[in-house]
């Protein structure tokens, strides 16, 4: 079904959803019809919504590895239930403190028969789950030297942070550089995703714990 005023599926989205394209297509499609009354979406993303916040989530998959990756301010499912789709070789964690919008992951997690997903009502540092990820993401959640003292302690010995940030990040990481310390991250670095392949770039903090 067509739905008024929503993106149309850029050419880009078969490519990076391969063989997992048609549940692409219907979280797309879930989001677009329930996102905005759900409190998910604002009321000016349909227009961007493959671009901006699908194939944005998407181009993060190949930075992960098989074993548990938690998601933080799941939210949406941005990027938790895309990564999941595209990633059933992972098992996430989907760590979200609203009730309706725990709710929605769970619902779809269901519907697109997600079998690698698990949703934990909490905020990240009540969650319980310290030192028992492989990796942790995390989209639009806050400024990094407030998002990685919530993150970093849930990551395992040489578990790893990848964070979407925006264009910003460069001086995120300048004004985080005690908080950086004294999580005692290494190998910190910026990837900028998605050049030549999708319109907005994807930009991911990227930081190993000791």
């Amino acid at each position: 079904m067509k739905l008024d005023g929503l993106e149309p599926e850029p050419a880009a989205a078969a490519e990076l959803f391969g063989d997992h394209i048609e549940k692409g297509r219907a979280f797309t499609t879930a989001l677009a019809r329930h996102g905005e009354e759900l409190g998910l979406i604002g009321p000016l993303e349909l227009p961007r919504l493959w671009t901006r916040h699908v194939l944005n989530s998407a181009l993060v998959a190949p930075l992960l590895r098989p074993g548990r990756v938690g998601d933080v301010g799941s939210g949406a499912g941005l990027p938790g239930l895309v990564l999941a789709i595209l990633r059933p070789d992972a098992s996430f964690t989907l760590i979200e403190p609203m009730e309706r919008r725990v709710a929605w992951l769970e619902r779809q997690a269901a519907e697109l028969e997600l079998e690698n997903v698990t949703v934990v009502r909490a905020r990240a540092e009540e969650s319980k789950l310290f030192d028992s990820l492989d990796q942790v993401t995390a989209r639009a959640v806050s400024a990094l030297r407030t998002l990685i003292p919530v993150t970093a302690p849930l990551l395992k010995p040489g578990g790893e942070l990848v964070l979407m940030k925006g264009a910003g990040v460069d001086g995120e990481i300048a004004a985080a550089e005690k908080v950086i310390r004294r999580h005692h991250l290494h190998d910190v670095e910026v990837l900028v995703l998605g050049e030549g392949v999708v319109s907005e770039v994807t930009r991911v903090f990227r930081a190993t714990a000791g």
